[in-house]
């Protein structure tokens, strides 16, 4: 008997659809495994840009012109890290605004490691100096590495009775309004010294400012004025030379400088009024380039190459882990806060 048509293709049917539809399955699971496959290996290792850190030049924003001590200071650290890291640390000069442009451009940097900003003294001052300021630094910016403290040294002219910090103390103290305190300018490290110095020992004297240390340093050496906390770098030659008496540095330790200068705080307890610099960074940088800066930094200070040049430069070196910076960024915006608020400072 001859099969009709449509059992012919009813049993056609039977055989094939069960072997299409395992092929339909293994194909599709074939295809998510693809997929799944693709995701994996498309999504970077987070560690994988930090471990290549840097792959290209870095940039360390200093907010002082070229030339000065800080820009030199910068330049010469900048040099170290470039040898070790590999690739060129190039330092861009941004003044103006009291420091604050340089350290705006640089909070305001992507986070990636490629913008460094050069801490310095004015950063922690102007936090309370200036009233209306865009950025918080220390909220703003965290610490990589601490890299030198800067003394300042308390200068007299040579015909000022006292030779000590405790006579200028008692001299000051018998000669209310008589005493004429220099400076470089409202609210800069030298001005704030001296006022710090007056909150701790009720020793009051008159404040005079000028542009600069370099004009007050001419009127102290022909006693116009008394007394001035000057940056030791600018103040030794003369003090080498007798033309200004040196009575203590201001900070917490004797300076190589002058081992045979006392500090303040051998009188003045608890004084300490130090210019620091170091390197800073975006607060959402990755904690792994953070740590290579710093390690980086913390090698060229022990060069002795380097080490001889900041000391020449009046400069303590001053090695740090970041989370140690930091605190010391935190203690001298405190600081020099009270010394702000007891000078009646500001910048609106």
């Amino acid at each position: 008997m001859t099969p009709r048509l449509s059992d012919l293709l009813s049993s056609f049917v039977s055989r094939v659809a069960p072997a299409a539809a395992t092929s339909r399955r293994m194909l599709a699971a074939g295809l998510a495994g693809a997929a799944a496959l693709a995701v994996v290996t498309a999504v970077p290792a987070p560690a994988t840009a930090a471990a290549d850190y840097p792959t290209r030049p870095v940039r360390w924003v200093v907010s002082y012109p070229p030339g000065g001590a800080t820009d030199i200071t910068a330049r010469l650290v900048a040099q170290g890290l470039s040898e070790r890291l590999g690739q060129q640390v190039v330092i861009e000069n941004r003044a103006g605004a009291g420091n604050n442009i340089g350290t705006e451009i640089a909070i305001n940097a992507p986070p990636d490691g490629y913008t460094l900003f050069f801490v310095n003294p004015a950063n922690t001052i102007n936090a309370t100096l200036y009233k209306k300021l865009s950025f918080d630094f220390v909220r703003d910016i965290q610490g990589v590495a601490g890299i030198i403290r800067v003394p300042n040294v308390m200068v007299v002219n040579p015909s000022v009775p006292a030779k000590t910090v405790a006579e200028f103390i008692d001299w000051v103290k018998a000669n209310p309004g008589k005493v004429n305190m220099a400076s470089s300018g409202n609210g800069t490290s030298i001005h704030l010294s001296g006022e710090l110095f007056m909150a701790m020992t009720g020793a009051k004297m008159t404040h005079v400012p000028y542009r600069g240390s370099a004009p007050a340093v001419t009127d102290l050496i022909a006693g116009q004025v008394h007394v001035l906390f000057d940056n030791l770098p600018s103040a030794i030659e003369h003090i080498r030379s007798g033309r200004l008496r040196a009575l203590a540095v201001t900070t917490a330790v004797r300076s190589e400088m002058l081992p045979d200068v006392p500090t303040i705080a051998e009188t003045v307890p608890g004084y300490e009024a130090s210019g620091i610099f170091g390197m800073g960074i975006q607060k959402a940088a990755p904690r792994e380039i953070v740590d290579r800066l710093n390690a980086v930094v913390n090698e060229s200070i022990d060069d002795p190459k380097l080490r001889a040049r900041l000391l020449e430069l009046g400069g303590i070196p001053m090695k740090t882990t970041p989370d140690e910076f930091q605190k010391v960024i935190e203690e001298e915006t405190a600081k020099w806060g009270k010394a702000v608020q007891f000078s009646g400072a500001s910048v609106d």
